[in-house]
């Protein structure tokens, strides 16, 4: 049986259910004194508890998806990159994307506040790049947010002076935040690579997190008398990024990433701003927003708010709306991640003009080991789709 099996987990809550049914009803004949009757009570007791802790942890395991299979748990990952395919297998659907195919005062720099050395490309700028940790200010929304900019070296070179270089917003999963992106998913050290071995083109990437309003998680959402989440996202923080960087102006040099449920935003920002956004790459991704203790209310009541909150499940929009002009790439694995049969439903779903690529796994889990296997092929497929380069008169 599967480690994230419902049939594993059920076996062993039962299993569970008879030992703590055995424990009770043997405890009056290992209540005697001497070494036997109290080996048996700590073996009772440890049996037991053994039990329980098993069922909750498979349980946990099973809704999270951080162990995908047996070998994972014992420390045996693959950590090949994952390999970027069409969306759909042939004869069923629409083609999708080829694979192939001075300083702002919205801007507010905190030096290196926040920022690991350990994980920064190690070089000359003009080599390998650079990181800065800055703060945006978001006029509409309200609100300043920590990000981490990471420059690539042609952004110090001469002969790119005047070039404008596309941008990808990488957005962090729930509940974390910017250094995730830059220490355990190596964003800026996998750029750097990819963009010293010519497999990407030289992009500008901000590191952010999900939520405008924490601990709340706000989901990438305009809340209705909230947070504006999504305002934040496809006005402010263009906006601000803009006024600061040499980046491009036109959408065709924007894109948006994300792991968990910053993928799930990627796709919902993509999909709903595709004038923003008309790129994106989402690992592990939900195809729906959903309520739930993190969020509160993020879509209203009545007869509106059942109106919004059906217009962020992506699956039904592109069942009963157009499908916005976008290229996305989404990725999960066949043994070990919970989204696998929702992915096949919304790549099945997929229709021109929106064109969408994919990365399976044979096997991975919803952690940052799987995460690393997928980031350098998402990272390479993105820079593809947008322009650059683009002189700053433009």
């Amino acid at each position: 049986m599967g480690l994230t099996s419902r049939s594993l987990l059920y076996t062993v809550v039962f299993v569970a259910v008879v030992c703590v049914g055995l424990t009770l009803w043997l405890w009056p004949r290992l209540s005697g004194r001497g070494v036997l009757p109290l080996l048996g009570r700590l073996g009772a007791i440890l049996v037991t508890q053994l039990t329980i802790m098993s069922s909750v942890l498979l349980a946990v395991n099973a809704e999270n998806s951080f162990y995908g299979s047996w070998g994972e748990l014992i420390g045996k990952y693959d950590r090949a990159p994952g390999q970027v395919t069409q969306g759909i297998e042939s004869g069923g659907g629409p083609n999708a994307a080829p694979v192939e195919a001075g300083k702002g005062g919205l801007v507010k720099h905190t030096g290196t506040e926040g920022i690991d050395k350990t994980d920064l490309p190690q070089g000359p700028k003009d080599k390998v790049g650079a990181v800065e940790s800055v703060r945006l200010v978001a006029r509409r929304a309200g609100v300043v947010e920590p990000a981490f900019v990471y420059l690539p070296p042609q952004y110090f070179q001469e002969q790119y002076k005047r070039q404008r270089f596309p941008v990808i917003i990488a957005i962090s999963g729930y509940p974390g935040g910017i250094t995730n992106l830059s220490h355990f998913l190596r964003v800026p050290k996998t750029a750097s690579e990819l963009i010293t071995e010519r497999r990407m083109q030289p992009t500008v990437i901000v590191m952010v997190r999900p939520t405008i309003a924490p601990p709340r998680d706000t989901e990438c959402v305009d809340v209705p008398g909230g947070p504006q989440a999504e305002t934040y996202f496809t006005k402010d923080l263009p906006e601000a990024l803009k006024s600061a960087y040499r980046v491009g102006h036109a959408a065709s040099a924007w894109g948006v990433m994300g792991y968990s449920s910053g993928g799930t935003c990627a796709l919902e920002l993509a999909m709903r701003e595709p004038g923003t956004y008309p790129v994106a790459g989402a690992l592990s991704a939900d195809y729906k927003i959903k309520n739930d203790l993190t969020t509160g209310n993020l879509f209203g009541d009545g007869e509106a708010g059942e109106k919004n909150k059906r217009e962020h499940d992506l699956i039904w929009r592109l069942k009963n709306l157009p499908a916005p002009r976008v290229s996305v790439l989404v990725t999960s694995s066949k043994e070990g991640e919970k989204n696998f049969k929702e992915t096949e439903k919304f790549l099945k779903a997929v229709k021109e003009p929106m064109t969408a690529a994919k990365i399976i796994l044979p096997s991975g889990s919803h952690n940052f080991t799987t995460w690393r296997r997928e980031v350098g092929p998402t990272l390479e497929w993105m820079g593809k789709q947008m322009t650059f380069p683009q002189d700053v008169n433009n």
